[in-house]
């Protein structure tokens, strides 16, 4: 199991944060911003730039330093080890925050899966369920279940990708035309078979893999390919596992390892959904947030974090490793 780290890398930090990627200028191709990725469309290809963007409650919240960095590093570790599972669309990773990828026509569908029920956004399982909701997704929930709760099988509860995410049921899906019924079934067997894959890499790792959603798509011949992330802070939750079945028991929140906490703190300081204007988030709940990314980053891969020289502008880096790519 690898151990959790306790080295303090606040002071690189607050070195970057003046040099954190809110955006990008390349001249490749067609941009789509995203709330945390720049696409550039090459045609067949795609240049995917992730940005240190952090997104939650359907809106952008802060920039953070080293999160691109992290997102796409830890992608690309979790894209390398499943590929016995399913194929991927990367094709490189030029730079720390880009991957170059294969173009895929992408379902309109996020595949989430919990193995716990939780959560605080208005998705969530746990928030559903308080509110008294006992089918979500098509799936009959018992009575008594408690807030951070293992679920006795993981359970795949997709949502739409429409501005708002929609909780939808397979038979919806299907009867809606966003996918046939043979894609469904093969598309979501692969989600499953990926998140038990990621509980138990995860637990070997001082971890438990909360919950998580997957991007899947169809190459120009026709296979089955994941795309977009997998296992990120961002797309996924993480627990601390040494202690989750004392604080469980204790009724308090299990120490997460993820963006939950900073859900919290903007729930508990305005109403994210509604305030057209949000608090300014501190300096140092950003470096804290910063250093829990770089913290799982070295949890999953078991490698210490590799921090880029700040001598020059994100965007020139960038820029100069897609020049090199294609030379």
């Amino acid at each position: 199991m690898t151990a959790i780290t306790t080295k303090d890398y606040s002071p690189q930090i607050r070195r970057a944060l003046n040099f954190r990627l809110d955006e990008t200028r390349l001249s490749h191709g067609q941009k789509y911003q995203g709330k945390v990725r720049d696409t550039y469309d090459l045609g067949d290809k795609l240049i995917l730039v992730t940005t240190d963007r952090l997104s939650a409650f359907d809106r952008n919240l802060v920039s953070v330093p080293y999160k691109g960095q992290v997102l796409n590093l830890t992608s690309a570790w979790w894209f390398e080890k499943t590929k016995h599972l399913v194929p991927n669309h990367v094709l490189a990773i030029p730079d720390p925050n880009v991957t170059l990828a294969k173009k895929c026509k992408v379902f309109p569908i996020e595949f989430v899966v919990r193995g716990y029920i939780t959560g605080t956004t208005s998705t969530s399982l746990w928030t559903q369920y308080n509110k008294g909701i006992r089918n979500y997704c098509g799936i009959a929930l018992p009575e008594g279940l408690r807030k951070n709760q293992k679920l006795d099988q993981a359970l795949m509860t997709p949502t739409t990708k429409d501005v708002h995410d929609r909780p939808i049921s397979p038979r919806e899906i299907v009867a809606e035309g966003l996918m046939s019924a043979d894609d469904w079934e093969q598309a979501s067997a692969i989600a499953l078979r990926l998140y038990q894959f990621g509980v138990e890499v995860a637990a070997k790792h001082g971890l438990i893999l909360v919950d998580t959603k997957y991007e899947l798509g169809k190459d120009h011949e026709g296979n089955i390919v994941l795309v977009d992330e997998i296992h990120t802070p961002d797309s996924s939750r993480y627990w601390l596992a040494h202690s989750y079945v004392e604080r469980f028991a204790q009724q308090q929140e299990p120490e997460n390892i993820d963006k939950e906490f900073l859900r919290l703190w903007f729930a508990k300081n305005c109403d994210p959904y509604q305030d057209a204007i949000l608090p300014q988030a501190p300096e140092e709940l950003i470096v804290t947030l910063s250093a829990r990314y770089i913290q799982l980053y070295e949890m999953i891969t078991g490698a210490a974090f590799p921090f880029p020289e700040l001598k020059s502008s994100l965007q020139d880096r960038i820029a100069d490793n897609i020049a090199a790519c294609f030379a």
